[in-house]
């Protein structure tokens, strides 16, 4: 386990994370505590950020072949 030092940075505190445990290409974490335990983890794309993504053009799947094989299909 290796340990980092505390200190003020305004009104907050804060922590240097070591090179070796940098997050790369992550600008934002989220932080939880449980009891006096912190963890942090980036930031991932929730089901709602969905809705500010471009839409797909209506054309997208007009030249995807067929995956379904009707051979050896049966009607129940």
């Amino acid at each position: 386990m290796r340990t980092v030092s505390i200190f003020k940075n305004g009104k907050n505190q804060s922590i240097r994370l070591p090179d070796d445990m940098a997050y790369e290409g992550i600008d934002e974490l989220e932080i939880t505590r449980i009891g006096d335990t912190i963890t942090l983890r980036p930031v991932r794309p929730s089901w709602l950020s969905l809705a500010e993504l471009p839409k797909a053009d209506m054309d997208l799947l007009q030249d995807r072949p067929s995956v379904f094989i009707d051979e050896g299909r049966f009607e129940l």
